[in-house]
């Protein structure tokens, strides 16, 4: 496996990031993050990365790039990005296990850190394979 991942990214995510890339002069793929916001306390954050930021985990999927600010790295522990089209929204999803409540509107979540413990390990286990 090699590097610890942070998040896991779909193949319909990781298109999706391509398309973003193959359509913006310059761009190399998104930068997730979380924000004080919304309802619930918290909104995910996307940005279009020209320049990789130092410390930012990175996330390859099919080609894909993908980066994750520090600070959201302990939110988005164990998260699976995906990309949805309903009839309702379409755009990115977030399944994460440190989600502990959602507003109505779907747009902000709850969430609590992971375990930094459970963080070291991860990267233990990831860096000894």
């Amino acid at each position: 496996m090699g590097r610890f991942q942070i998040m896991a990214v779909t193949d319909a995510a990781a298109a999706r990031v391509r398309e973003i890339v193959e359509a913006r002069e310059g761009a190399m793929g998104i930068r997730v993050g979380v924000k004080k916001g919304g309802c619930a306390g918290m909104e995910y954050t996307i940005d279009l990365v020209t320049e990789p930021k130092a410390g930012d985990d990175h996330i390859e999927h099919n080609d894909a790039h993908v980066w994750v600010a520090p600070e959201a790295a302990l939110f988005l522990l164990g998260t699976q990005m995906d990309f949805e089209k309903t009839t309702l929204r379409t755009g990115f999803t977030f399944h994460n296990p440190n989600q502990s409540s959602a507003c109505g509107c779907g747009e902000s979540v709850e969430l609590k850190p992971a375990d930094l413990k459970t963080l070291a390990e991860a990267r233990a286990a990831a860096a000894a394979s």
